[in-house]
């Protein structure tokens, strides 16, 4: 391959590598919880944000300028409260059924915002769609600094986040406020997902976070089994997501994205065959 072609795709891969790693942990959290379409609520609520600053007077019209940046956090910030306080109560609306809503609303809202604009609708196409090919280096700098921050958050707290994540109803019993916890689960998730939506797109983000966790689910049960299942698949796929899509002249987004659903095929359909071998062996004797 040429030169100039590693140099060109070295800071894409570089951020779906950073992508790779704080996203499939949330994943995990995501998977257990059961509310498998927040990253996606979340991701289009922060883009609706984002278009609606875009189409104010104080950003500028720049897409990744602060003032977009600042309202995109913001409203997903609301997302967060709402999410926590639904299940911070009993309910009777499942909690699936209000972040199903919420994706609708800002998803309906984002194209009314859209339909009024006119220069910078090419702008808002490239933060719903995304365009991690041209991701810069100081964008890959500021993000990599972002998500390790919230990745040592995570790690501070982590048995209060894996107790409100893997058995909410014992952590309830033990003194644990599951509305405070579950907000700063949502609130550092908006971290993430407001800066993740502006380099990836909501589909693609959507996918880091879900599908590695699938994949590692097929074949672990242990925490530390499935990071490092999905860590291995997130950046195998992303390379040759990057790859296909710059060889082939596709959309990036969208090629990682079906190369992540072939690739979670492949491995399903292997993982029977890999059973059956293991029962095959025989057991091994002292």
């Amino acid at each position: 391959m040429d030169t100039s072609i590693l140099e060109f795709l070295a800071a894409p891969f570089a951020a779906s590598l950073i992508l790779t790693g704080i996203h499939a942990y949330l994943g995990v959290h995501v998977v257990e919880r059961g509310v498998i379409f927040v990253d996606l609520s979340l991701a289009q609520i922060a883009a609706l944000g984002a278009t609606i600053a875009l189409l104010l007077p104080i950003s500028g019209g720049d897409p990744h300028g602060p003032a977009v940046y600042w309202t995109s956090l913001a409203f997903t910030f609301i997302g967060a409260l709402v999410f926590s306080t639904i299940r911070g109560r009993h309910a009777r609306i499942p909690l699936e059924a209000i972040i199903g809503i919420c994706y609708a609303v800002a998803s309906a809202a984002a194209i009314l915002a859209m339909s009024k604009a006119t220069s910078e609708s090419e702008h808002l196409k490239d933060m719903l769609v995304g365009n991690i090919l041209a991701v810069s280096w100081p964008e890959v700098g500021a993000t990599a600094a972002l998500y390790g921050a919230v990745g040592l958050f995570h790690y501070i707290f982590r048995h209060k986040f894996l107790a409100i994540s893997m058995d909410p109803k014992r952590a309830q019993a033990e003194g644990m406020s599951i509305r405070l916890w579950d907000f700063l689960f949502y609130a550092s998730f908006g971290f993430v997902v407001t800066s993740s939506v502006a380099i990836a797109g909501v589909l693609l983000v959507f996918c880091y976070l879900i599908v590695p966790s699938v994949a590692a689910m097929l074949y672990a049960d242990e925490i530390g089994k499935r990071l490092a299942i999905g860590w291995s698949m997130g950046t195998v796929v992303s390379g040759l997501g990057v790859y296909l899509s710059l060889r082939l002249d596709l959309p990036t987004g969208a090629t990682i994205v079906c190369t992540f659903g072939l690739v979670l095929i492949i491995m399903a359909a292997v993982r029977p065959l890999l059973q059956r071998r293991l029962h095959a062996m025989p057991p091994v004797r002292n």
